[in-house]
């Protein structure tokens, strides 16, 4: 039997699950999105109308879900939060994926935050949506070995992939029997939630922490060559505040302070607490600096630096 489904969706997990629907025997009734470059693109050349997302906080479009005969909406990244009443409103239940295991990594830029924290494993989940966030029954969950060295982005791209897997999961248990679909209750006393503004280390990077540590800071910020909702880790680099991407151990062992630099064979290095990194990307004024111009901008830093020191020791002389 075909189902009537809603999309409240954003991304490129939002556009999978509707070229998904798109081709199956369901019929999605509408796309509710934000997303203009990229899902009502999609929704268009399927015939499919688009609402902004923002619909879902009215009470009133309740009463629209129920005309058209909703049986599932599906909150595919959408951030908006739903009014209790459009989410009682679909005949089988509202859903939201979430790029997270659930209940310890509710909230947003969850992958980030995984990264952030050193996890060995990592997760997405669908679960049942309730007044609250991220905090109804679980339906499906997938979890998975965090991968080496993996970046904000790359882990964001994983829990998509599993995600919308697990929302096809959901589709199929719809429509052959609603009433089989899983509600695990939520341990909600081993709940951690991350705040939109939370930021880690409010984005310092603080060199007194080993290389893999750093490292892996540096990796929870990147979602290159998409804009951060973080931004990008903030450095003192030969005096000037600058932001920082692509820092990698080196296996080289320092005894220089933490946050001293050095050129090795024209690569910008800094100093951990126990050894030297690479750093790739350095961005100066909010401009990417070619590697090839790294050498000679730190001279050129430090050189003012000292200028700089002698005027004022010169001023202060002359003022004795």
């Amino acid at each position: 039997m075909g189902l009537n489904v809603l999309i409240a969706g954003q991304e490129a997990a939002g556009a999978q699950i509707l070229r998904t629907l798109v081709a199956s025997p369901h019929r999605v009734v509408a796309v509710l999105t934000q997303d203009p470059a990229s899902l009502s693109g999609h929704a268009a050349q399927a015939g499919v109308m688009t609402l902004p997302a923002k619909v879902v906080k009215d009470v009133a479009f309740a009463d629209l879900i129920r005309a058209w005969e909703v049986d599932l909406l599906l909150n595919v990244h959408s951030l908006h939060i739903v009014a209790d009443a459009v989410l009682a409103a679909p005949k089988i239940g509202a859903f939201n994926l979430h790029p997270g295991p659930l209940p310890s990594y509710a909230g947003l830029n969850t992958p980030g935050w995984a990264i952030h924290n050193g996890e060995s494993e990592y997760g997405v989940t669908v679960h049942w949506m309730q007044p609250g966030i991220d905090t109804g029954p679980i339906a499906f969950e997938a979890r998975f070995a965090m991968p080496p060295k993996v970046t904000a982005l790359a882990l964001a791209g994983e829990c998509t992939r599993r995600g919308v897997a697990l929302l096809n999961r959901l589709i199929e248990r719809a429509a052959a029997d609603p009433s089989s679909i899983p509600r695990a209750p939520q341990n909600l006393s081993a709940r951690a939630y991350y705040a939109r503004h939370r930021i880690p280390e409010d984005g310092r990077i603080d060199w007194n922490r080993p290389a893999a540590e750093v490292a892996r800071f540096a990796r929870a910020f990147d979602y290159g060559p998409f804009a951060s909702p973080w931004g990008r880790p903030v450095a003192v680099i030969a005096g000037r505040r600058v932001e920082v991407l692509g820092i990698e151990p080196t296996g080289v062992a320092t005894e220089a302070a933490a946050g001293s630099h050095r050129l090795d064979n024209g690569a910008l290095q800094l100093a951990c607490s126990d050894e030297w990194v690479d750093v790739r990307h350095v961005f100066v004024d909010g401009a990417l600096m070619k590697s090839y111009r790294v050498a000679d901008w730190i001279r050129s830093e430090v050189l003012d630096d000292a200028r700089s020191s002698e005027r004022e020791m010169t001023s202060l002389g002359a003022n004795i």
